[in-house]
């Protein structure tokens, strides 16, 4: 089944920004309980639109939210009210999280005694991240540090208030927000411009992506190198995990995705992007294929890619082709809606997409795998007393 384009929304142009300042949609994000969408449109600003989307929106192909003099436009749909976030720098990366709850006695303002909430990093051009709570639009940290351009951000996955973020300035930072927003330590390792952080869903691990042939792993418990994850041919520009942590891909501008076992360093199959001529002009350049994001579905049994050459790809995990394919131009990002269902990509233009998704229910089989490898590393399956072909398949050597 074809992915469907539901909705695509296109920025207003403020007037009162200098046309330097990128329309380029680098990053998108949906908060973790499906609530939000967050969309770094371009012209340094970021959009926080309440989910899912009224029938407007979702009822047709294009939907145009323009601002009036450069203010920020808000309506309500519920409890919740679109929001514009003025970073006032170009918006390269963005990331949710739920604050911890705050305790009795706690005096923090941002949340309500006994209530979570959620925020928002955002990664901007000057090297600044700032954070934001959602609910109200308040900014409650600028952290400084980074000496250039903020590509990524990733938090911990488990809900702790620890941020990872990378840098063209050729490190990784990490953050405690539960400490005002304390620098804890600096990763240095890559000697290219780091385009792409994930830590993985069980917190044990962080992989990190720069111009270069190879990623790397790092432990998320001493914050120390792992390992050197080499087998591409150009640089590498993403890295997801799958949900139980023990698959991990990574994209490249070879064309070519590879799925590995982090536990390892094994690679475990390569997913190459083959044109499809009939979507391709004649001027087209050698380079067409390159990637620019990979992501793993909510249940961990698809990837979605985008691509140069002009296309979103799905793909299941058992087949080494693609199994749909939608047309889509000047992709940089994809980010698949955390209850599955729904892509959500972004492009040059400061356009975001919004696509139908393949929804799959997962064999009793894959659930056991999941919930085993959730807490089992590799090296933990192949020590147990059961069948070769069982640790095989628990170790996705089979799919």
């Amino acid at each position: 089944e074809e992915p469907v384009l539901l909705a695509e929304l296109k920025p207003g142009r403020p007037q009162r920004y200098d046309w330097k300042s990128s329309c380029e949609t680098w990053s998108v994000a949906f908060s973790p309980d499906g609530a939000w969408f967050a969309w770094s449109q371009g012209h340094c600003v970021v959009k926080l639109i309440p989910w899912p989307l009224g029938e407007a929106e979702l009822g047709c192909k294009t939907s145009e939210r323009k601002s009036r003099g450069g203010k920020a436009e808000t309506w309500s749909r519920g409890a919740a009210r679109e929001k514009t976030l003025e970073c006032g720098q170009i918006v390269w990366g963005l990331a949710f999280s739920a604050w911890p709850a705050a305790e009795d006695g706690d005096t923090d303002p941002a949340c309500a005694v006994g209530l979570p909430c959620l925020v928002l990093a955002t990664g901007l051009n000057d090297g600044q991240i700032k954070v934001w709570e959602v609910q109200t639009g308040h900014l409650l940290f600028s952290l400084l540090g980074h000496q250039d351009v903020v590509r990524d951000l990733s938090f911990a996955p488990n809900g702790s208030p620890i941020l990872v973020s990378a840098s063209r300035d050729k490190t990784l930072r990490v953050w405690d927000l539960s400490r005002d927003g304390r620098q804890v330590q600096v990763l240095s390792g890559h000697v290219q411009w780091v385009y792409c952080c994930s830590i993985s869903p069980d917190c044990s691990m962080l992989c990190s992506a720069a111009g270069e042939k190879s990623a790397l792993l790092w432990s998320m418990r001493s914050y120390t190198l792992i390992r050197r994850l080499e087998g591409h041919q150009s640089s590498v520009v993403s890295c997801d995990f799958s949900p139980d942590s023990a698959l991990l891909v990574t994209a490249s501008y070879d064309a070519c995705v590879i799925m590995w076992d982090p536990y390892t360093g094994e690679q475990l199959r390569t997913l190459r992007h083959v044109p499809l001529h009939s979507t391709l002009d004649s001027s087209s350049e050698i380079h067409t294929s390159s990637l620019r994001s990979v992501c793993f579905s909510p249940e961990g049994l698809y990837l979605a890619t985008v691509a140069d050459d002009r296309l979103l790809r799905i793909w299941a995990l058992e087949f080494r082709s693609p199994v749909a394919f939608a047309p889509m131009t000047n992709g940089l990002c994809c980010i698949y809606f955390p209850h599955g269902g729904f892509i959500a990509t972004g492009t040059r233009d400061g356009h975001v997409q919004f696509w139908t998704a393949p929804r799959v229910l997962s064999s009793l089989k894959h659930l056991c795998r999941k919930a085993l490898r959730t807490f089992l590393t590799t090296y933990q399956v192949l020590a147990l007393p059961i069948p070769r072909k069982v640790k095989e398949f628990l170790t996705y050597r089979t799919f």
